[in-house]
């Protein structure tokens, strides 16, 4: 008997690889060589822009690059020549914060500062008004001195050291906090403290002032100065600087300073976040630190730590971890304190990351009202 054809069997269609979610309608992505896995990077602002950029296709960031400097435009396309792959989900983040920015401050342009926090509250809640309000105003201020940011910090201190102290706080009070904190380090001592209690004091420069500085330095103004008095300095300004001061410089300013005004340096104090000040923070907290943490920085840390900081960290490891840092402690010896304030310091910014990504909570001066 002939044996029956058999109807040929589809074969079994192989699983395809999932593609990657378009991070925005019309969107240009770069093409890049798949890895394996994708690790998590930072991005920094100079990626965001080249990420903005690529987006927006080769018609629309041509249009851009009408408004740059020659100088902006190498930075530009230097970081676009450089920008590897980034996933979808980090895209769509820099373009959602990108078109924030940009609604954030055209509603302050137009409208004052006041009307874009009644407006932002409203839509998007106050925290997130007030991040974006933050952003939007250093971009503000930023206008004035913005000559510097073409220079790197040792060039900025040499146009800046000779300087009367009230000048240099004027500068630094429109410099990012980490700069700022650079070349106020670089200062002599006696000038650095007459400097950050300029800036602590500070609370307005008139346009009249901040002209006549900018073209005593030798440069023209950037942008036409409104006639409202703008807030530069004070309180909360110089505290953010401190926090980038390392340890060393920032127990010398506090001593001198407390010598002479006790009263600032405690306002200063009770805005700044400083390794002590883990103990004052909540259980979850620390223990959320405390599992990123580099055990080698905790190990230096507690080296030279207060009993109370060393209880609070320990009671917030598990036993295991307690136990292994404990011996870590003992076998290590002849530790300089340079390295222990450098670990401690590291630690500090670890914490500030994580309040910075809503992780933790980290109290300041009781500004933050906590609700359990």
């Amino acid at each position: 008997m002939a044996a029956q054809a058999k109807a040929p069997q589809p074969k079994a269609s192989q699983p395809k690889a999932a593609q990657p979610k378009a991070a925005h309608p019309n969107i240009v992505q770069p093409k890049v060589a798949q890895t394996k896995e994708t690790q998590p990077i930072e991005i920094t602002s100079e990626q965001k822009a080249a990420a903005i950029v690529v987006s927006l296709g080769v018609d629309k960031a041509s249009e851009i690059y009408k408004f740059l400097s020659e100088d902006e435009t190498e930075q530009l396309t230097i970081a676009v020549a450089r920008l590897g792959y980034l996933p979808p989900e980090t895209t769509e983040s820099i373009l959602d914060e990108f078109y924030k920015s940009c609604m954030t401050q055209k509603m302050v342009t137009e409208g004052g500062m006041e009307y874009a926090r009644s407006v932002l509250e409203k839509a998007i809640g106050p925290d997130m008004a007030a991040e974006l309000l933050s952003k939007v105003s250093k971009s503000l201020q930023a206008r004035a001195f913005s000559f510097l940011s073409k220079y790197d910090d040792k060039t900025v201190f040499s146009l800046l050291h000779n300087e009367r102290p009230q000048t240099i706080a004027l500068v630094l009070s429109y410099m990012d906090s980490d700069r700022a904190a650079s070349i106020l380090t670089s200062l002599p001592e006696t000038m650095r403290l007459k400097v950050v209690e300029s800036v602590a004091r500070m609370d307005s420069a008139s346009p009249e002032a901040m002209k006549i500085v900018e073209k005593k330095i030798g440069m023209q103004l950037s942008t036409v100065m409104t006639t409202d008095y703008t807030k530069v300095g004070g309180i909360d300004y110089i505290a953010e600087v401190m926090n980038y001061v390392d340890r060393s410089n920032e127990k010398f300013i506090f001593d001198e300073l407390g010598k002479k005004d006790a009263v600032l340096v405690d306002s200063i104090r009770k805005r700044m976040f400083v390794f002590e000040d883990i103990v004052s923070m909540d259980n979850m907290s620390i223990q959320r630190f405390v599992r990123d943490v580099d055990q080698k920085d905790l190990v230096f840390a507690l080296k030279g730590s207060t009993p109370e900081v060393s209880a609070v960290i320990f009671s917030n490891m598990s036993t295991r971890m307690a136990e292994a840092i404990r011996s870590e402690l003992e076998i290590t010896t002849n530790v300089r304190v340079k390295d222990v304030e450098e670990a401690q310091q590291r630690i500090v910014g670890l914490i500030r990351k994580l309040e910075e990504a809503g992780q933790l909570v980290i109290s300041k001066g009781g500004k933050d009202d906590i609700i359990a």
